[in-house]
């Protein structure tokens, strides 16, 4: 299993995220093409031209592209997948349970906390 990063890293890589379109924003050639239907997102993420490209145009979607490109690979690297975080989650969860209540063991048991700590998946932290 791949090493799972702390919270504040899934927030980092979060602002991360909105830092790129925002700064491609301030660009008033990006707005005035955004605003004319000249570019469009498209689901791949990526910034697209719609119709014919001029060289202005297409130099400028290029080099927005590049930076989402950047963006997205520092995000892929520096952030957990959604599993993984639940996983995170669950074995602290577990951790924190206190005598008396009941947790799920890695068999799928479900067992009561005694004054023993919790029965957790070897891969717990």
């Amino acid at each position: 299993m791949r090493k799972l990063l702390p919270t504040f890293s899934l927030a980092a890589a979060l602002a991360v995220a909105i830092a790129a379109p925002a700064f491609a924003q301030r660009d008033p050639a990006y707005q005035a093409a955004r605003q004319a239907g000249l570019v469009g997102e498209q689901p791949d993420g990526y910034l697209g031209i719609v119709g014919s490209p001029t060289a202005e145009l297409q130099a400028m979607v290029n080099n927005i592209n590049i930076q989402r490109k950047r963006q997205y690979t520092q995000q892929a690297a520096a952030s957990s997948t959604v599993e993984q975080m639940a996983f995170v989650t669950g074995c602290n969860l577990i951790a924190r349970t206190v005598a008396g209540e009941k947790y799920r063991a890695p068999d799928g048991r479900w067992l009561t906390r005694g004054s023993d700590a919790p029965v957790r998946d070897p891969r717990c932290l």
